[in-house]
């Protein structure tokens, strides 16, 4: 990123703003310095992570929230991640044809971003992402995921406070288990709560979450709406401040924050080091010791040890 481009992100410029998101999505190199000068302005935003199955509604809840925040005053940006397709590269961006009418209003940033396949870089990358949005001055940044399995944890790693919508075919309490939604959510809320089945569901949850608990979290509430006629948002949007007050005074938020720093560390190190590591000589030293089914006869500590050596000495 050069000067001018740090500059365009502080004036909120929107055209530069995408030219560097599209940077971050395609594994262009940024120099850290960039992101280093932009951090200090990236840590007062709010960050929500709305996520759950195709067809919950996660967009028409997003698109309801952005009104709300902006009757407050505050700007937006979202970031909405869709799986690319394995075919095209191409994401799944349908729905978000609703929020067009925020294209020319510098309040709101909308982009899209697809995983492209690689899910394993998709928390640097929407923590990258939020970090230009919030530098931009933007009050709310809210990362939306389709809930396809790691992306929920991805999501809950870059969020403050993670949304799960489900709807009320989704009362499966197996499934639910076994997804370990009940850690990843801070609020559960149940779309399209006018169909049968909204209030089983929810009392599934209430008797989930009451039966875990977690010392190291809040009881997640849960919230029926109708989005797509306005039903039940009002209560959902006093509810997610009420909620991250809470974990503002019980010292969660502060914790959160810190392991995402922490991990953010982590990831970047590994990264560099990746990088560093697999180098042309190593690369062919792989592919040397696996050019057929034959010739793997060794155990793949084996190789990997031997491979480590060079970088070891």
């Amino acid at each position: 990123m050069e000067k001018v481009t740090i500059q365009g992100i502080k004036a909120n410029d929107h055209r530069i703003i995408s030219r560097v998101i599209t940077r971050i999505e395609n594994d262009d190199y940024v120099q850290d310095k960039r992101f280093i000068e932009l951090y200090g302005q990236a840590q007062e935003a709010i960050r929500l992570g709305i996520t759950g199955p195709p067809g919950a509604g996660k967009s028409t809840i997003t698109n309801e929230l952005i009104k709300r925040f902006l009757k407050k005053n505050q700007t937006i940006g979202v970031i909405a991640i869709d799986p690319s397709s394995p075919f095209s590269g191409g994401a799944l961006l349908g729905d978000r044809v609703r929020m067009n009418h925020y294209t020319n209003d510098k309040r709101v940033f909308i982009r899209s971003m697809g995983t492209h396949g690689n899910l394993g870089g998709l928390a640097r990358k929407t923590q990258e992402a939020g970090d230009i949005l919030a530098a931009s001055g933007k009050d709310v940044i809210i990362f939306e995921t389709v809930g396809v399995g790691q992306g929920e944890y991805d999501i809950a790693k870059a969020a403050d406070l993670t949304v799960l919508v489900l709807v009320p075919e989704s009362g499966d309490e197996i499934q639910l288990m076994k997804a370990g939604l009940i850690e990843i959510a801070d609020l559960f809320v149940i779309n399209k709560s006018d169909r049968e089945g909204a209030d089983r569901l929810a009392n599934t949850l209430n008797s989930m979450i009451n039966a875990i608990g977690n010392n190291s979290k809040l009881d997640a509430p849960v919230f029926t709406t109708v989005a797509s006629d306005g039903k039940g948002m009002d209560k959902l949007f006093d509810g997610v401040f009420d909620h991250l007050e809470k974990l503002d005074r019980y010292g969660l938020l502060v914790k959160k924050k810190k392991e995402r720093y922490r991990n953010r560390v982590k990831k970047l190190i590994q990264e560099q080091l990746l990088g560093e590591f697999w180098t042309e000589d190593r690369i062919r030293k792989l592919e040397d010791a696996t050019k057929s089914l034959d010739t793997i006869t060794e155990s793949p500590y084996s190789i990997a040890n031997d491979i480590l050596k060079s970088f070891k000495s």
